[in-house]
């Protein structure tokens, strides 16, 4: 059994239910990531320290990139956004570890933070714009076309679960298959393209789900705005 095959593996079994190493993987990264979060803001001071500068510089950095996106709905997802970003980057850094694997290389992973976006947008849309101006774009301009914007929902979800599975297993296996061969003579940069491919990759699909935020809120704030006018 190869090694990435302990992300299917089950670790407990209840019966029917069966808990996957990722799941496990999963959910243990979310507790740490949350026992930091509290700890963290617990000794918030306004002269702040080395830690707190650099947790305030990247918050300040998803916020500006928030912003650019959705100027006037920034402080409504950014938590969601910034939760996204900071949990995909850790979770695909965590193949770094060894005997570890990254809980994103498992598509049932992926497939779960991309229905989480899909849940999203419809959550923070018909929170900006009602829920009867929001439904109403699947038929716009013409009822014929809600065939083809509902395919357009579920591909794009499709596609989000599946480019960041697909990105984080190949590189996993890309470093295994190197380490086999190479053994330890070239670890450095095995190490730093995993480190790179795995910000890139939380990027991405961060901004993605940040696109698919600003469409469901600004295009149907934009059409209600020019029906009134």
């Amino acid at each position: 059994m190869s090694e990435l095959d302990a992300l299917h593996r089950p670790w407990i079994e209840l019966g029917p239910l069966a808990v996957s190493g990722s799941v496990v993987t999963t959910w243990v990264l979310m507790a740490v990531l949350t026992l930091l979060c509290w700890s963290a803001t617990r000794f918030l001071r306004q002269r702040p320290g080395r830690v707190q500068v650099v947790l305030e510089g990247v918050v300040e950095a998803i916020e500006a990139g928030i912003v650019q996106a959705l100027p006037d709905h920034a402080r409504q997802v950014l938590p969601f956004v910034a939760t996204l970003w900071i949990f995909l980057a850790t979770s695909n850094l965590l193949g770094l570890l060894p005997g570890v694997h990254s809980p994103t290389a498992d598509l049932s992973v992926t497939a779960a933070l991309a229905v989480l976006v899909f849940v999203s947008v419809y959550w923070f849309g018909i929170r900006a714009v009602g829920l009867r101006v929001f439904l109403s774009h699947y038929v716009a301009p013409s009822p014929i076309l809600l065939p083809f914007h509902l395919i357009g929902e579920v591909t794009r979800t499709l596609a989000l679960a599946v480019r960041l599975f697909g990105n984080i297993m190949s590189m996993e296996m890309a470093a295994l298959i190197l380490l086999s061969v190479a053994g330890f003579l070239a670890p450095v940069p095995i190490l730093m393209l995993h480190i790179v491919e795995g910000l890139v990759q939380a990027y991405i699909f961060g901004t993605l789900a940040l696109v698919y935020l600003a469409g469901g809120i600004v295009t149907q704030r934009t059409r209600t705005l020019g029906r009134s006018e």
